[in-house]
């Protein structure tokens, strides 16, 4: 079985199509700079063992145009890897936020489509994208299933302790404000892997999915008992230009103090903050380059980044009354050694121990970077948010 992984920005769409068989993926790429003068579509081919890549240049007004175009691509004599869309059996698609209404990965249909977009005032800048490439894809491959994987989902399994936020009641319970976590299905793949890997089922994980968003879970046996993002995701941990977690004082203190506007407000914490706001450096490579070179700013900001994770492992132990594993995952998560041996620093009590030699290696396979007989061990995962889609899509179809 053949799946089309589409994950749908505003201006962007990311596709990948991956042969259920192997699990292997047969295409990949992006459509960039939707509905601006000149479009783009990177497409990739992975067959016999090569690789091929083109770059197509184009005025791309719309979604429509862009995902049409995909689908010439994925049948090309050059470049296709498919002789006919109807190979497509079904398209799964990544939803943002699937509030308390989706619990779990399901086929869009017009209810669905209406109460996704219910759900538009919780997430405005990715539901009504996420949205628009179901609609498309719907069109462009008739014949396919429309699979919904939700990225809250996965955190819908956390206590009404942990999801609740001490405010007076009717406001979770008529504009359903609490807590929903993100990036649920890269939580769920490498929980998942670390699982398989430690040989427990029952194993006591926290995941740390580290790239320009970042956030963290603690996973119980497989299930989600708490995330560090809320209701949005600028909660939680320090990013690239988000600040994570605030004291809510600050907010006030802007505007009525100092005049600022809501929007400028919201400008600052979600654009301007972060490991931008510390260095005015969004890239990490950027900042552990100045990090190596013993600038003081950087060492700083390093240094915050991994407190506050360190801050959350406790939180996290705590809450599931003991610790197994710990997962560092994504972009940063993957090759930031510096970020990884900081968080390991001084956790001893925790029984997290790094191997310097074994954290310096880099591999795309799932490695053990703790000391030799350390109480926790401390993994390497590299996601695959993609797979995890078609996953989760090819398990509901088949």
């Amino acid at each position: 079985m053949n799946i089309l992984v589409v994950n749908a920005g505003s201006s962007s769409i990311k596709y990948q199509l991956i042969d259920m068989t192997t699990e292997k993926p047969l295409s990949s790429g992006i459509v960039e700079r939707i509905g601006l003068e000149e479009g783009t579509i990177t497409h990739k081919t992975f067959l016999n063992g090569e690789e091929k890549k083109t770059k197509e240049v184009f005025p791309i007004p719309d979604h429509t145009v862009g995902l049409k175009r995909v689908a010439e691509l994925l049948v090309d004599a050059e470049w296709g890897v498919i002789s006919d869309p109807s190979e497509i059996q079904a398209v799964g698609h990544r939803l943002v936020h699937g509030g308390e209404a989706f619990t779990k990965t399901v086929v869009i249909t017009e209810e669905v489509k209406a109460k996704v977009k219910e759900l538009f005032p919780l997430a405005p800048l990715h539901n009504p994208a996420n949205l628009i490439g179901v609609e498309v894809a719907e069109k462009v491959f008739p014949n396919a299933t429309q699979i919904g994987v939700f990225d809250t989902a996965f955190h819908q399994t956390m206590p009404e302790v942990a999801y609740r936020y001490a405010i007076p009641n009717e406001l979770y319970t008529e504009m359903g404000i609490r807590k929903y976590g993100f990036h649920g299905t890269s939580h769920k793949y490498v929980s998942e892997k670390a699982a398989e890997y430690l040989g427990n089922e029952k194993a006591k994980v926290v995941t740390i999915h580290l790239g320009n968003g970042a956030s963290m879970a603690a996973v119980d046996g497989g299930v989600c008992k708490d995330t560090t993002m809320g209701i949005g995701p600028l909660n939680g941990l320090i990013m690239g230009t988000r600040s994570g977690d605030v004291d809510p004082s600050i907010i006030f203190y802007l505007i009525e103090q100092k005049g600022y506007s809501v929007a400028e407000v919201s400008k600052i914490l979600n654009k301007e903050s972060g490991m931008q706001g510390l260095t005015g450096d969004t890239d990490m490579r950027d900042i552990e380059d100045r990090y190596i070179k013993g600038d003081k700013t950087a060492v700083l900001a390093y240094e915050m980044y991994a407190y506050r994770i360190q801050q959350f492992i406790g939180k996290y132990a705590a809450a599931m009354n003991g610790l197994d594993a710990i997962v560092f995952t994504a972009g940063i998560g993957e090759n930031d050694t510096i970020a990884r041996s900081l968080v390991c620093k001084n956790m001893t009590y925790f029984g997290i121990e790094m191997d310097e030699a074994k954290n310096a290696v880099r591999s795309k396979d799932i490695r053990e970077i703790n000391v030799e007989g350390a109480k926790t061990k401390v993994l390497v995962i590299s996601t695959n948010e993609e797979l995890e889609i078609a996953q989760q899509s090819y398990n509901l179809v088949k």
